[in-house]
């Protein structure tokens, strides 16, 4: 069996479902097309681009294989995809494991008895062996209308904390090194559920955002916190943090800073006062580095709306950030909101502007780093470099500390290292003697 499997980690953590289903019933994950009896793409449909990627990873599965099962958000809107590939198997929605399965039962049957096959006690994973992916819930209750992600996903729809706990702990158990906290609105995690309590290490946890991360702190592995909407409540998690119980690291997508894009977003935090916000979580956590993602070009902003923008960041003075030109999504609310949109041109300027500073004020912020001495975990060796993270750095999205003369390291392993060079975005260290 092949598996493509397109979009973003809560993506990536429903192919880990569906493959440790399919491996505990015996199929073999196959590495190419042509070794494979049948293929599953999971597919995103966020934005425009990433229905475009998806629909050409199912014209390549099929031109390649012949036999092709459809998941995953683009699913939800199958008509769009059987106008594009008619010939494909089967099509389910995001979450749909049980009909995926199915699906492969039908056209692929199992050749193994599930009791004959043996499965890691932490599922199969699609990350390094040393970080992993936890996913605390579905679904998000806000309705900004750039997104279609609730029409996909639906409403919040929050794992009950033993549940989430157990996993966790049997991942740390497997060796994990570092498990990233993932959902659409981490900070909203249990309020479907009305805080409900389970037992977890002889004691009653309620499922609710500051006694998770709490909770999770226990397990001695790095903790990193993603996708966080900033309600008051995440002021408690910042004391955590500053605790050394889970790592100084914040993901927030502020999205934007004007009051009148946030407010034609419909962002939940539109009427927070943010920089006071941030200035308050640096006070209690020095260290902590904030993430963030914004959007330019959304209609209707003006160069005034672009400006304040630059203002905000300038004074926020985030770490890490990404930027995004809007892009109209079928099905998304933005699209009616009768705003005149910003031309191709003008959000392509924007963006470069804005990463243009962004990038100034992370080389400075890294700059202050030189000198000091952190501890890193490996995620390569090339040759007698070894390319790690700190806790500033998130796999993937964040930059990188090369470690010059650490043949010695081992992939998945912790070091103690002195920073000496700091670029835009990535850090250079040696071993700490």
């Amino acid at each position: 069996m092949g598996f493509v499997s397109l979009g973003c980690p809560k993506a990536l953590v429903d192919s880990e479902r569906i493959l440790t289903r399919l491996r505990a019933e015996g199929y073999e994950v196959a590495p190419s097309y042509a070794s494979a009896d049948l293929v599953v793409v999971n597919t995103c449909g966020f934005i425009d681009s990433a229905v475009d990627e998806s629909l050409d990873a199912i014209g390549e599965a099929l031109a390649q294989n012949g036999k092709v099962i459809v998941t995953g958000c683009l699913g939800a809107q199958p008509q769009k995809i059987l106008d594009r590939h008619p010939q494909v198997l089967k099509i389910t929605g995001p979450q749909r494991y049980e009909e995926v399965v199915a699906s492969v039962h039908e056209h692929l049957p199992p050749k193994h008895e599930p009791f004959l096959d043996l499965v890691p006690a932490q599922g199969i994973r699609l990350t390094p062996r040393h970080y992993a992916y936890l996913k605390i819930s579905e679904g998000c209750n806000h309705r900004c209308t750039f997104c279609i992600i609730p029409s996909m996903r639906g409403n919040l729809v929050s794992r009950p904390i033993g549940e989430v706990l157990r996993e966790a702990e049997q991942l740390a158990r497997a060796g994990v090194k570092e498990i990233l906290v993932i959902s659409q609105d981490t900070s909203a995690y249990g309020v479907d559920l009305k805080y409900a309590a389970q037992p977890w290490r002889d004691k009653e946890r309620r499922a609710r955002f500051y006694d998770l991360a709490q909770a999770l702190g226990e397990l001695g592995v790095w903790i990193r916190l993603h996708y966080v909407y900033p309600y008051p409540h995440v002021d408690e998690v910042i004391e955590l943090m500053a605790a050394g119980r889970v790592l100084p690291y914040l993901d927030i997508p502020f999205q934007h800073a004007s009051a009148r894009i946030l407010k034609l977003m419909k962002r939940p935090a539109a009427a927070e006062d943010t920089l006071a916000r941030i200035a308050a979580w640096r006070r209690v956590a020095p260290d902590i580095t904030i993430r963030s993602t914004f959007i330019v070009g959304f209609p209707g902003e003006t160069a005034q709306d672009f400006e304040e923008l630059l203002d905000w960041l300038r004074v926020a003075q985030l770490d890490r950030v990404g930027c995004f030109e809007y892009s109209p999504v079928q099905g998304a609310a933005a699209n009616d909101l009768g705003q005149p949109a910003v031309p191709d041109e003008v959000k392509q300027e924007r963006r470069a502007r804005f990463m243009e500073l962004s990038a100034e004020i992370s080389a400075a912020r890294l700059a202050q780093k030189i000198g000091r001495t952190m501890q890193v975990l490996i995620d390569s060796m090339d040759g007698d470099i070894a390319i790690a993270r700190s806790a500033s750095d998130a796999p993937e999205i964040d930059g990188t500390v090369r470690i010059q003369g650490a043949g010695g390291l081992k992939v998945g392993s912790f070091a103690e290292v002195k920073i000496t060079a700091a670029g835009a975005y990535d850090l250079e260290a040696r071993l700490r003697t």
